[in-house]
């Protein structure tokens, strides 16, 4: 880049140096970094409760680990695809975005993208407020009457160690990606240990695996079983469809393209299934020990008499939740809020206005009922983000064969500037199609398969429409 072309792209309002692209010598993960990011974003509470969530709904436990392995697998394709970009550039998932959507037009994607982390945001939050609300209580028992009254069906200490824990992931962004990358080494071994002991202690309580192997699903058929799977297996995939977009805010500190591919490839269906394992075994020996199945660990820690072993556990569930909450839901919205309005808002306000919003959503309604979190939350989000999954492979990988001018993608009057309505239009037709059962009886199949229908379609109109304009372009150019 000319030191002409440089000036004007840091002068430009699409510039600012938390969108800029990675300096090399800040490019220090390598495979441990993303394979100890994945561990620690599938090691959460989420993950725990999607098993369970699936038990729940009639799965048996070889069913719902099945189920959680396909969509993991599944989805690591798009993450993959994804993550290129981030490593060959240095550019953030936003940028990235410029070159399908246009400089403008990427907002359309960002702000999709930004808004579902800031859901998720908040249930992690609340989780995590959750946990440390009886780490307190283990810890000093009169802490949930504390303060007398009741305020939306919770005691005003939950609302405390809920605002507390809001707090703690704030602090840690205004610190930076750098102490991001050190709390996630050393929480991903730490919660591991930590929950293969729960499972050691639920075995010891149920009297081995037999009894919990031996419980069995409630269907009978594969027709019984289908209209349960299918929605099931979309869900799975819409619980990493976030990262599956934005993994360039991380792979742009790679060292290289093979680290950051095997770092993840090793991590991530791995991990998220062990541990699924692990909330299968526990929710299943939860039935047995106290008569129902509890898909919530914090609950079902909170059973628990002796307080040191409640206070480490709720330790280590609040360590979890800090180490994904940040890492998954946080650090993407900071970008895409700061790729839509560069000149005002950095990562650091970026992740402020993520938490708000987060609250603002009402967590803990969406966690009231583990149907409602898979089948509504899950399932609804993955068809919009499956349909800019769509433009974007197809445009890096086979509109412009994975070549970028990355000084445009910062310029209103590059080559990337203003709109590119194709991918907008691309992206409308993946939403409709994905999303067109909730008001179509007859087409809620397409509901059901939301991320694969709006992945499909956007991928098949966005690459039509380029190749399409290419075309006219082409004839035009030789007929003048």
């Amino acid at each position: 880049m000319s030191h002409e072309k440089a000036r004007s792209v840091e002068s430009s309002p699409l510039y600012n140096p938390d969108l800029a692209p990675t300096d090399p010598s800040r490019r220090t993960w390598g495979t441990y970094n993303f394979a100890a990011l994945w561990v620690s974003m599938a090691h959460c509470i989420p993950t725990y409760m999607l098993a369970s969530g699936l038990i729940g709904a009639g799965m048996s436990w070889r069913q719902a680990l099945a189920t959680i392995l396909l969509g993991n697998t599944i989805v690591l394709a798009p993450i993959l695809l994804n993550s290129h970009p981030g490593t060959k550039y240095g550019i953030p998932f936003p940028v990235f975005a410029r070159a399908a959507y246009g400089t403008r037009g990427s907002n359309l994607p960002a702000l999709m993208r930004a808004l579902v982390a800031c859901g998720w945001f908040g249930i992690q939050a609340w989780i995590g407020g959750q946990a440390l609300h009886v780490f307190f209580r283990s810890l000093w028992p009169g802490w949930e009457t504390a303060i007398p009254g009741n305020f939306g069906g919770h005691a005003p200490t939950e609302w405390i160690a809920f605002l507390i824990f809001w707090a703690l992931n704030i602090v840690v962004i205004y610190r930076g990606m750098d102490l991001l990358r050190k709390v996630e080494n050393w929480a991903a071994p730490f919660v591991l240990v930590m929950t293969a002991l729960l499972v050691w202690w639920a075995l010891g309580q149920a009297h081995g695996l037999g009894p919990i192997l031996a419980q069995k699903g409630k269907f009978a058929t594969w027709h019984d079983f289908w209209p349960v799977f299918v929605p099931s297996l979309t869900a799975m995939i819409g619980f990493w469809a976030t990262l599956s977009l934005n993994m360039p805010d991380f792979t742009r500190f790679g060292r290289s393209q093979r680290e950051q591919a095997v770092g993840q490839v090793v991590a991530l269906p791995t991990t998220m299934t062990i541990f699924a394992a692990m909330g299968v075994i526990i929710t299943s020996a939860s039935a047995i020990i106290y008569g129902k199945a509890i898909w919530d660990p914090v609950e079902l820690v909170g059973k628990f008499t002796q307080p040191w072993i409640v206070a480490v556990s709720m330790f280590t569930v609040v360590v979890a939740t800090l180490s994904v909450n940040i890492a998954a839901n946080v650090v993407s919205p900071a970008n895409d809020f700061a790729n839509a309005f560069p000149r005002f808002i950095t990562f650091r306000r970026g992740g402020l206005l993520t938490g708000l919003i987060g609250i603002v959503m009402q967590p803990w309604k969406l966690l009231a009922d583990p149907s409602g979190y898979i089948f509504k939350w899950l399932l609804g989000y993955s068809g919009g983000l499956g349909s800019i999954a769509g433009v974007l492979i197809a445009d890096y990988w086979l509109v412009r064969r994975r070549r970028l001018e990355v000084q445009d993608l910062y310029l209103e009057d590059g080559i990337y500037g203003g709109w590119n309505w194709r991918g907008v239009a691309a992206t409308l037709l993946g939403c409709l199609a994905a999303w067109i059962g909730l008001v179509a009886p007859s087409l809620r199949f397409l509901y059901d398969y939301s991320w694969f229908v709006g992945f499909g379609v956007s991928f098949l109109a966005y690459w039509l429409a380029e190749m399409g304009s290419k075309t006219s372009a082409a004839e035009a150019g030789a007929s003048g």
